[in-house]
């Protein structure tokens, strides 16, 4: 499927009624394929406004039920999904999975454990949670405030290293972790059948990605690699943005990661300091949202990483 019968096949479902608490009813939701859909998260950092819904959260329809691609941000939100779930198809929820260790993706676990699904991530990303998750719910619960109700830690009950297959009668799901990136145990979900990649937070569209302490850009450009080698998609849902091109992904992940690292570099090897990385003209990214809050910093933590390989 080319880029304008990807266009032609996209459209938007009714949803996002309010409830009184000022959470919604149901997410909106983008329809992919005949078995997979969306709920497109903003474009934005979480906030108190958005509900934590600033990521994606996936869902793909097989003959033996249903398997969800993220957690949510926290219980309400997943709550929210689930009934998003239940306007398409009857059929139960069967696994839910976690693309990293982050909050967005995993707070929102807590619903589902309550509900009695199994819940899936990489060994790396359940290591992260465990250690990491109550700040990660107390930070959520700082923000969200009464929204953050019902919300607690949720660790998953089902880890993996490298791959992880899902057998789902008529179709096969493949979890994949190609290495490092974004965040701790980021795997991206791959149908072959469809050639549907969901990429997780290997990949982003219309929003400049965010550069963590934690981040490896240079071992995250490699996982990225190895996944546009071994898998072939049509169709790509990103981390964050509108299901797109796998070129499209390509230039707005991997080519950001290029051309920052290799501007930080020439910096480095012109004897530069942190302030010129801060001063690096970024300017081809600008139509990016974030990008205002997250330019300067990326080039910051960036140089910081790189330095001690020229030092």
């Amino acid at each position: 499927m080319g880029l304008k019968s990807l266009l032609f096949a996209l459209f938007m479902l009714p949803g996002l009624v309010a409830a009184s608490d000022g959470v919604p009813e149901q997410l909106k939701l983008t329809k992919v394929t005949d078995r997979a859909y969306s709920a497109i998260g903003a474009t934005a950092p979480g906030t108190y406004e958005n509900h934590g819904h600033n990521n994606n959260l996936s869902f793909i329809i097989t003959e033996k039920g249903v398997v969800v691609f993220n957690g949510g941000d926290n219980y309400l939100l997943a709550k929210a999904f689930h009934n998003s779930i239940r306007s398409i198809t009857d059929k139960d929820v069967k696994y839910v999975v976690n693309e990293n260790a982050q909050g967005h993706s995993m707070l929102g676990n807590s619903y589902w454990r309550d509900h009695g699904v199994p819940i899936i991530a990489q060994n790396e990303a359940i290591r992260e949670f465990e250690h990491q998750g109550d700040a990660k719910l107390a930070s959520m619960k700082r923000r969200n405030k009464e929204k953050a109700e019902g919300t607690y830690v949720a660790v998953p009950d089902i880890g993996f290293e490298k791959r992880h297959d899902l057998d789902m009668g008529d179709v096969q799901i493949q979890l994949h972790y190609f290495g490092p990136g974004h965040a701790p145990g980021d795997i991206a979900l791959w149908v072959p059948d469809e050639k549907l990649l969901i990429t997780g937070d290997l990949g982003f569209h219309q929003r400049l990605l965010a550069v963590f302490e934690d981040t490896e850009t240079g071992a995250w450009i490699e996982s990225f690699d190895k996944m546009t080698t071994q898998l072939d998609p049509e169709i790509v849902i990103p981390g964050h943005g509108e299901p797109t091109t796998i070129d499209v992904v390509t230039e707005e992940t991997r080519g950001y990661l290029v051309f920052l690292r290799n501007a930080v570099i020439e910096i480095l090897e012109q004897g530069g300091g942190l302030d010129d990385a801060y001063n690096i003209d970024q300017s081809q990214w600008s139509y990016l949202d974030t990008f205002e809050e997250l330019a300067g910093k990326n080039a910051g933590r960036v140089f910081q990483d790189l330095e001690f390989e020229y030092f």
